[in-house]
């Protein structure tokens, strides 16, 4: 069976960062990129927030330079997918989908979290055409425009908060009649002059034509249609993070991010480590997860060199 130094579950910023890091300490990383190769950036068009493109990048290229940086640095970057591990000794036993196992001294975990979606076929037509999980990375393409955000909790309403700043109209869609938010967001919701609360409503069907999404069909609670015009749509009803896998070994909290020990990537278990999304259920940038990558493998090169005696 294959003995390695470090293994590293997932090919977003966390990952890509944390196997330039890993490489350049000569730590020979291994990098399975997962479903999705290139994380969720891959499904954005247009990237302006990201420090070194000042003209904005597409999310497929940000993702391909750094792959490329970790493979100038000698990362072993791999198809396949992590579906169990045994993380109860040392060295780590890693499966994979293929049946394949790997042992690993290391394992830095970055496998991210996936967005909540409604399921509906349109969402899927039009993301990244007016479908977004991120006012914070989108929102700046609607200035002046009018949109819509799904959800009745903290996030969501922070979420209309920042693009009530940029939007001329920002509808909330609530399920409920209530806001499942804290006290002191629902009051900077409900006195902001420019967001609209539509409760009790639920989406049918987002609307749009080649150019992106132009409006949204809504149903009342009563039965009674309605149709909203805009130009953005944006999710706020939760993340999954990926971490199955790694359960039960690494503690995670009730939405199951995985915890880390404060100003470090360090989960309970000795020698693995956790950055990014998987992590982090505040931020989910992608800037905060390749500062966080570089923190694991930093971390992991620590670990390695204590092991040594060094």
């Amino acid at each position: 069976m294959e003995t390695i130094k470090c293994l590293i579950a997932g090919s977003g910023p966390a990952g890509y960062t944390a196997a330039i890091y890993a490489a350049r300490a000569n730590l020979q990383p291994v990098l399975y990129e997962g479903i999705l190769r290139g994380g969720q950036l891959t499904t954005t068009t247009e990237i302006e927030n990201f420090p070194g493109y000042p003209e904005g990048v597409d999310g497929n290229r940000l993702m391909e330079d750094l792959r490329k940086q970790a493979e100038r640095f000698g990362s072993d970057l791999r198809t396949g997918i992590i579906t169990e591990t045994w993380l109860n000794e040392s060295p780590f036993r890693i499966k994979l989908d293929s049946g394949k196992e790997i042992l690993t001294k290391t394992l830095i975990i970055a496998t991210g979290a996936t967005a909540r979606y409604l399921g509906l076929e349109s969402e899927q037509k039009f993301k990244g055409m007016g479908v977004s999980a991120c006012a914070t990375c989108d929102g700046f393409f609607y200035r002046g425009r009018d949109v819509a955000v799904v959800g009745g909790g903290d996030t969501a309403c922070e979420e209309a908060i920042y693009l009530s700043g940029l939007c001329r109209k920002v509808y909330m869609i609530v399920r409920r009649d209530v806001f499942r938010a804290s006290k002191v967001m629902q009051k900077r919701v409900l006195t902001a002059s420019n967001i609209e609360v539509l409760w009790e409503h639920q989406t049918q069907q987002i609307l749009g034509d080649d150019s992106g999404v132009t409006g949204a069909r809504l149903v009342h609670k009563s039965g009674r249609e309605r149709t909203i015009d805009i130009h953005g749509f944006f999710l706020a009803i939760g993340h999954h993070p990926n971490s199955e896998p790694f359960l039960p070994w690494v503690r995670v909290n009730p939405e199951g991010y995985v915890i880390t020990r404060p100003g470090t990537s360090e989960t309970n278990v000795p020698g693995a480590f956790a950055a990014g999304d998987v992590q982090d259920p505040r931020y989910r940038q992608a800037i905060t997860a390749a500062g966080s990558g570089c923190m694991a493998a930093m971390d992991a090169e620590r670990y390695l060199a204590m092991q040594s005696g060094l």
